[in-house]
């Protein structure tokens, strides 16, 4: 997730003064009711940005879309928000962390919830590009708002939690709207999602205690600018950009169109069931830690590739015609996704000697590109060549993603400073 630094030549203006207030730690009320304040917040965020992923296949019968145009409900939003997350967390510098993410959780909460009411998909698309919008916000903001109130001690615990709800609310969005499809319909399945929403981000404003620390600071679209260019003349950060771009797109598409093939013959299998099929969510929290873990004690550089070959494996498993191994890849896949995510972004994070949520902001920003761009480019190679295209295209994703690992173990680190 992106933080929040300093913009390069960002003058500081009057704020609080950061010696008069003790920071939040673990153990405390304030930290128990920030923790539920973001984890309420990472949670619906994810719920409400990928919870139609099940509903494509739906799209598809009921407004007569190919494979690639109903994959616009999910790939319009995560492109929008690719852009906007660029400058977010710059903006936030300037009027403040808070009001920035409470803006953002709910008025993409209302955004869902109108969004079911509409009877157009060109209608139902505009507003999903809005929530693109929208969405960018908070995981444009949060993690600078952690790391400004949160005492350095607590501060790993802190993002854990929150990075744990985001996974929980994407997995369990998935989930309910796929469950709640079968028995009430989308579109009151959809309202649903995003009223639910609205009530627990109305939660989030209230418990969220204000900044005490921020201090506000000029924005500045030169400065920014300037940042982007030198992190992308960074050989080692372009890869890892590039890898956070193939593994968006390897996962997604998997994602995306996993559906299609489960609801058609000879599978024949239920919209519920399809969607019980996203709890494999539950093993990337777990995987995420561990691998990141591993890293830290093997080094970033040999242990990313692994999350690109378990993803294969996981890929050629979907091939079968046996649920339970089809499941079964999708588990491998899940695994190895989030594990090589939570390494490269943390690597960037590392690499970055200055501007680090700048870096982090283009890690993200070709994270979610991927997810608009190859989502989409996934739709293509379904419709005109099922299932074995979609595995083609994951495949050659993630065999450039093990190129580039052996890049990034041959790459000089920087010297110590």
């Amino acid at each position: 997730m992106a933080g929040s630094a300093h913009l390069p030549g960002a003058r500081p203006s009057t704020g609080p003064i950061e010696g008069s207030f003790e920071k939040i730690q673990h153990g405390s009320r304030a930290f128990l009711k920030t923790q539920v304040a973001l984890a309420i917040a990472g949670f619906s965020t994810f719920a409400l940005l990928y919870s139609i992923q099940p509903l494509l296949p739906v799209f598809s019968l009921v407004f007569h879309k190919t494979e690639a145009s109903a994959s616009l409900a999910l790939s319009v939003t995560s492109g929008v928000m690719a852009f906007c997350m660029l400058v977010a967390s710059s903006i936030s510098e300037s009027i403040g962390r808070k009001p920035v993410m409470v803006a953002s959780v709910v008025s993409s909460s209302l955004l869902m919830a109108l969004s079911a009411l509409v009877p157009e998909w060109w209608q139902f698309l505009a507003l999903r590009a809005l929530m693109g919008v929208t969405l960018s916000g908070l995981p444009a903001v949060a993690m600078a708002y952690v790391a400004e109130e949160i005492h350095p001690r607590s501060t790993g615990l802190s993002i854990g939690l929150y990075i744990g709800g985001n996974a929980f609310g994407g997995m369990v969005g998935r989930l309910v709207i796929g469950v709640l499809t079968t028995h009430i319909g989308w579109r009151d399945a959809v309202l649903v999602i995003g009223l639910v929403s609205l009530i627990g981000n109305l939660t989030f404003w209230r418990l969220l205690p204000p900044s005490r620390f921020f201090q506000p600071r000029r924005f500045s679209p030169a400065a920014l600018g300037s940042a982007f260019i030198a992190h992308l003349r960074d050989g080692a950060l372009l890869m890892l950009y590039a890898e956070g771009f193939l593994l968006m797109g390897s996962f997604i598409v998997i994602y995306n169109y996993l559906g299609y093939r489960l609801l058609a013959p000879p599978f024949n299998l239920s919209q519920t069931i399809v969607g019980l099929i996203f709890s494999c969510y539950l093993i990337g929290i777990f995987s995420s830690a561990w691998m990141g873990n591993l890293g830290n004690k093997l080094g970033r550089r040999r242990v990313l590739w692994v999350g690109f070959a378990i993803m294969l494996a996981g890929t050629a498993l979907t091939e079968t015609h046996s649920v339970i191994l089809i499941i079964a890849g999708v588990a491998l896949v899940t695994f190895g996704f989030f594990g090589s995510h939570s390494i490269a972004s943390s690597w960037v994070g590392m690499r970055a000697r200055h501007a680090r949520a700048q870096a982090s902001s283009l890690y993200l920003f070709f994270y979610y590109l991927s997810a608009s761009v190859v989502g989409t480019t996934g739709g293509v190679f379904m419709q005109h060549w099922g299932w074995n295209g979609v595995v083609f295209l994951t495949c050659l994703l993630l065999l450039t993603g093990l190129f580039l690992s052996w890049r990034l173990s041959r790459m000089q680190p920087l010297p110590t400073v």
